[in-house]
């Protein structure tokens, strides 16, 4: 390195006749977006704003008044800019500049002036200028500006940029960029290094600060060595220190020897598998010290090590051990349980209680525990337990829920697993030959096993639990730009870094669907921006500080960088081509090959002034043969290719409909090319492309990465709260584009997002309701309602309409008005046919799919990674997602994290194909996730087990058929021992009981009871909104089965024994009720929450309810209380009983209310109860109002993955690469 380097200026050329002019004998930064001597944000518009982001249940999660964003940014990238990259605290409300000598006034970085009080950051405009002065300040500092002109320009294009969303640096430059340039923000050293740019040398850093820490995307090395620097435990210690300040890290384990192998001073080692445990503790328990994120940590194994596997099998029988654990502790709890209860119920001498040779029922419990194996010492420590006094025993159980206790206590579920697979086990594959293991130690044959059975093994745990995923070694390698300095062996978590151990790369995406104007591609703006883009990443490694000393010394060497892109979804579908498509994969080719044809031409740029990277000369044949076969696959042809076994795909020139990007794609190379053979390279590595989680929400990208999109309609937060559906802005567009009318355009979108009103709706409108006595009065108030409503069955209801009017005018009885499951519109005599259609019209059926206008060959235009709402049938393939992924990958330096998401329905074998095709096409990396592989059974799988017959009607039959199917099994599931009576006792008319609601699973859920006048349960009504009529049908012949039978005498007890603890989907935690806080199944919560509320079972309630039962005892003189003198009759008994009358038994768990005074024995302070009772109001339950589905499956039906996010509980988790973001939060499960 020089130790005064020369100024240099980066010239963006200008465009003409499509083609790059000949270069000019200097080099300027040119201004695209902005204009000199006018402030960048001029020619912008911003606005005020509050940010706020809400938990589910409407708790705040965050919020800040007064931000400052720009106007043309959503709700969501307002929030997400607010809440992850606003600094929090430490910005002065006054600041002074500090001189540097030669450097510009407008660069001085300042520091808190006198008197100043300190707080956040409120405007973008702050973080904007902080971020591209920070890389102005050290673009200077380190020569890449000339004039105070160039930096100026420089300075203000990526405000711009920033703020019109064009492009975005990963997270750790908005965390850490700029605090310590713009505000003065500094704290003691971390154990970070960075290399001194004027002197070449490693230095530790003194200050948390001043040098940022940029990169998000870490590999790092493992030796074969236990304690000593570089090694096993060592690595965890690097990679806490990683996963503390939020990035991301993988590491290739092969150098491990396996287990058997000889240790240096004698002994065996125990192998591989044990160190990756360790590790996986040590991730996961950095992740529960401080958020609810997983940590970020990618795991690789080669394809030939001798652990290979029992790594391969690793999370497939970690999952067993899950469902083994959850049905085991279920069982345990069951058949323990089971014996106390025989010795409960034995109504002979007390010591045969506890002799199965006398006690028949135990003599029947013991042999049935035996028969599912619980362990006699567990049998025999229940009749002790029993002898000594106790009767039931607390036996922990567990559920399937991904982060549940069962996951937590079992191995490897903090990192995504890869293994490298080599071009010659892939061919001993595909003929069936022998692969051998190898030794790490001595190098030979540990064990030979037949190729295709370890694929086979590969395949099935893909299919089974979605790892490992593969990364193509020696195609990774053959397009390696540096291999005298060692193998590419690693990825970072995403898989979309991979380059040498023990170094880093900083990413930034530009936004695809910014740079399309008037239907024209931007090629000239885009250009500009990679340019751009590549120096502001160049000189983050300039002023980047490292978390270690090998990684700041490596990647300052080879200065990989990782610029990408988003939307490209989104871009295709606005420009009318499908994502599965070849114009659409020709477009995608051409765009990445000018992205990084202009960062590798700008990196030799670059080189010219200020020198290659430090290890480009030993490389530099190496690296010029990458060069070239990047642009001989530019130029589309499909020979010619230097030293590649498996050829790229070339760039589709035919299928591309813009014929300038495949001129400038190849302009672009040939420059890259020249450049480099002149100058060198500058960086070893240029692109890749990311899952842009984060990032793409605040560039309000519609897709991310390379990703399409997931759905076409889409929920737009609202300032205030709230939603409202909007169309995908890509198909107007595209519509508009294909040639149909506005008026068309109008139609087709308001099929899918609907009209919001009932009024010219089919069947069900003003009209037809004006008819059946609705007024002006009604219909308005069901039109406000429909506005944010997903079904309009929910907004037909007495509390929609008043409970006069639909008893009164409407003529409907009470008791059918409060029935969960009553439907009105039918009750009307709309059939269900008028009712869907008008659903339809009002709230939309969330696909184009049969929308008036549209023809069939445009469908795929509009073709989305998952099937759209209630009635889309359509959904891209798979192998849409990998040939488009092998479109891009001839002209990406690194890789493309992707997740390839496969039906349910796919198999083994198509998940081996799925990695064989993709290794045909020159891919490096893939991953996939089957959808819906995870541990579950459905409520009428586990009804019907064991009955073929009732099993073929729930296959085949009618939804009336299966509702009296399931009903039935519901009457056989209760064994009833005796009939207390022979006749049925009728409920009052008038009837106590209360309403609870609760969420199981993420599943709202209704129960309503009723009582008999002496306070037992009568009835039950349960109500679960669940969509499908054949579900609802089930759970109200359910409740009426069991209303039935408690009114013939069955009693709760049995009903409660035979449903708690069974086990099926949806389970998990329970919300919303004080009492229960886990379910194994609804039915299972069902009967805890009645058994706790009128058995005052306690023992199945994980809080026991507060407060004292009605016929509590004292503890006398342990409360330190006298009983000295009896309680009049008149002050208690009676009014207990007056309070038994008016309240619900249920509703009060069978406790005095917490308001209600318990009085101590004696005479002391007594007054009399009488008057407490008297002004004592019996609680209303809250009214169940039917609002909607449950949340799981209304985030399934608008695209989401249907699970909640770690952090705000939102269900608006959707696919990123290998990793999930949240669109609420902008939480992601990676490193992006």
């Amino acid at each position: 390195m020089r130790a005064a380097p020369r100024h240099i200026k980066i010239w963006c050329r200008e465009l003409k006749f499509g083609q790059i002019e000949a270069g000019a004998a200097d080099m300027k930064i040119e201004r695209k977006f902005t204009k000199p001597g006018q402030d960048a944000y001029a020619e912008l518009d911003f606005v005020s704003a509050t940010s706020e982001i809400r938990n589910p249940d409407g708790t705040i999660v965050f919020r800040l008044d007064d931000i400052e964003v720009p106007s043309s940014w959503s709700q969501v990238a307002s929030d997400v800019i607010a809440q992850k990259y606003f600094r929090k605290a430490g910005v002065p409300s006054q600041l002074k500049k500090v001189k540097e000598k030669d450097v510009p006034e407008f660069l001085w970085r300042s520091v808190p002036a006198d008197g100043a009080e300190f707080d956040g950051e409120t405007s973008s405009k702050q973080v904007f200028d902080r971020l591209a002065g920070a890389w102005a300040y050290w673009g200077w500092k380190g020569g890449y500006f000339s004039t105070e002109d160039d930096a100026r320009a420089y300075f203000d294009e990526m405000r711009y940029m920033l703020a019109t969303q064009r492009a975005a640096p990963n997270s750790p430059q908005w965390f850490n960029t700029g605090l310590h340039w713009a505000y003065g923000i500094d704290g003691p050293a971390q154990g970070h290094h960075y290399v001194d740019y004027k002197t070449g040398k490693l230095t530790k850093s003194k200050s948390a600060y001043e040098h940022p820490q940029p990169h998000a995307c870490f590999i790092q090395s493992v030796d074969d060595d236990l304690v000593n620097e570089g090694g096993i435990m060592d690595l965890w210690v690097r990679e806490a220190r990683l996963f503390k300040y939020g990035s991301g890290t993988g590491t290739n384990f092969s150098h491990l020897r396996a287990e058997g192998e000889a240790l240096s001073g004698g002994g065996k080692s125990s192998g591989l598998m044990g160190f990756l445990k360790i590790g996986d503790r040590a991730a996961g328990a950095i992740k529960s010290g401080g958020t609810t994120r997983r940590a970020a940590k990618m795991v690789i194994v080669d394809a030939d090590h001798p652990d290979i596997e029992q790594f391969i099998e690793w999370k497939v029988i970690e999952e067993q051990k899950v469902a083994s654990i959850v049905a085991g502790s279920k069982m345990h709890e069951k058949m323990l349980n089971g014996i106390f209860e025989a010795i409960r119920t034995w109504d002979g001498a007390t010591e045969d209680a506890y002799d199965p040779n006398k006690n028949d029922s135990l003599k029947s419990a013991v042999r049935e525990a035996k028969k599912v194996a619980i362990p006699e010492t567990y049998i025999k420590r229940v009749l002790d337990y029993a002898r000594q006094g106790h009767d039931s025993i607390e036996f922990p159980t567990y559920d399937t829920d991904w982060d549940s206790e069962a996951y937590s206590s079992v191995s490897g579920q903090n990192s995504n697993n890869s293994i490298r697979v080599t071009n010659a086990f892939l061919t001993a594959v595909e003929k069936d030959a022998d692969w051998e293991l190898i030794n790490r130690t001595d190098g030979k044959v540990a064990k030979t096993v037949k190729a295709r059975d370890l694929w086979e093994k590969v395949g099935h745990a893909a299919w089974a639990c979605a790892d490992p995923g593969i990364q193509f070694h020696d195609t990774v390698n053959e397009w390696h730009t540096c291999p005298e300095d060692g193998e590419i062996r690693g990825s970072n978590p995403c898989s979309e870094y991979m380059f040498l151990d023990d170094t880093a790369c900083n990413l930034a995406s530009m936004n695809l669907l910014t740079f399309l104007k008037d239907g024209e591609f931007q090629a000239a703006d885009y250009m500009h921006a990679s340019r751009l883009w590549t120096l502001t990443l160049e000189i983050s490694v300039t002023m980047a500080q490292f978390p270690s000393k090998e990684i700041a010394q490596l990647s300052y060497d080879f200065r990989t960088l990782g610029l990408g892109y988003a939307n490209i979804g989104g871009l295709l579908m606005n420009m009318g081509y499908s994502y599965d498509s070849d114009e659409g994969r020709a477009i995608c080719g051409a765009l990445t090959a000018i992205m990084t044809g202009v960062a590798y031409a700008t990196s030799a740029e670059i080189a010219g002034e200020l020198g290659p990277f430090k290890g480009y000369e030993r490389n530099a044949d190496h690296m010029l043969r990458v060069i070239r076969n990047h642009r001989r696959a530019s130029q589309g042809v499909t020979e010619g290719y230097e030293k590649l076994a498996v050829k790229p795909v070339p760039l589709d020139h035919g299928n591309c409909p813009d014929k300038r990007l495949i001129d400038l794609a190849m302009s672009a190379w040939d420059e890259a090319l020249n450049l480099g053979e002149k100058n060198g390279y500058r960086n070893a590595q240029a692109t890749v492309i990311a899952p842009t989680g984060t990032i793409g929400l605040v560039m309000d990208c519609d897709t991310t990465g390379i990703e399409p999109d997931f759905a076409l309609v889409k929920f737009k937060k609202l300032a205030g709260g709230g939603y409202f559906k909007i169309i995908n802005r890509s198909v107007p567009s595209a519509l508009e584009k294909l040639g149909y009318s506005s008026a068309q355009i109008e139609e087709i979108v308001g099929y899918a997002v609907g009209h919001g009103t009932i009024g010219n709706a089919p069947g069900i409108n003003h009209t037809s309701l004006t008819g059946h006595g609705f007024g002006p009065n009604e219909l308005a108030k069901v039109d406000a309602a429909l506005e944010s409503a997903f079904d309009i069955r929910f907004v037909f209801n007495q509390w929609t309409l008043g409970e006069d009017f639909c008893t009164g005018v409407l003529g409907i009885p009470a008791t059918k008005l409060n029935d969960p499951t009553f439907d009105l519109l039918r009750h009307l005599g709309f059939t269900r046919a008028d009712i869907e259609a008008a659903n339809d019209h009002v709230c939309g059926t969330m696909t184009l799919e049969g929308a008036p206008h549209l023809k069939e060959e445009h469908y795929s235009i509009f073709d989305c990674a998952n099937p759209c709402g209630k009635k889309g049938k359509r959904f891209l393939g798979v192998d849409s997602h990998i040939t488009m992924m092998a479109a891009a990958q001839s002209f990406i330096s690194g890789a493309i994290s992707k997740t390839i998401n496969m039906p349910n329905d796919a198999t083994i074998e198509d998940c081996q194909k799925a990695y064989e095709l993709s290794w045909s096409l020159g891919v490096k990396a893939n991953a996939l996730y089957r959808d819906g592989s995870k541990l579950s059974q459905p409520l009428a799988a586990a009804l019907v087990e064991d009955d073929d017959e009732a099993a073929e009607v729930l296959e085949s039959g009618s939804t009336q058929e299966k509702a009296v199917v399931l009903a039935e099994k519901v009457i056989e599931k209760v064994v009833v021992k005796e009939m207390i009576r022979s006749h049925r006792e009728k409920l009052p008319h008038r009837r106590k009981g209360y309403t609870q609601k609760a969420i199981v699973g993420g599943h709202k859920v209704y129960l309503r009871t009723g009582e008999f006048e002496d306070g037992k349960l009568g009835e039950i009504f349960i109500d679960m909104h669940k969509e499908g009529a054949g579900f609802r049908a089930m759970m109200n012949n359910f409740a009426i089965a069991v209303s039935v039978g408690l009114q013939y005498g069955v009693p709760l007890e049995e009903f409660v024994d035979a449903f708690t603890f069974t086990k099926f989907e949806p389970a998990g935690m329970v919300q919303g009720n004080d009492s229960i806080k886990n379910a194994t199944s609804i039915l299972d919560y069902i009967f805890r929450e009645l058994a706790v509320s009128y058995l005052d079972r306690t023992d199945l309630a994980h809080v026991k309810p507060e407060g004292a039962t009605f016929d509590d005892l004292g503890r006398g003189e342990e409360e330190g209380v006298s009983n000295i003198s009896e309680i009049s009759e008149s002050a208690a008994s009676k009014s207990l009983e007056v309070l038994k009358q008016i309240s619900s038994t249920g509703y009060l768990r069978k406790r005095l209310p917490q308001d209600l005074v318990v009085f101590n024995g004696g005479q002391g302070d007594a007054v009399g109860m009488a008057e407490t009772a008297a002004a004592f109001e019996a609680p209303v339950a809250e009214t169940a109002v039917a609002t909607g589905m449950d949340a799981r499956t209304k985030a399934k039906m608008q695209g989401y993955e249907g699970d909640p996010c770690g952090e705000c509980g939102n269900y608006t988790l959707v696919r990123n690469g290998t990793c999930m973001k949240c669109n609420t939060c902008g939480a992601t499960s990676g490193c992006s």
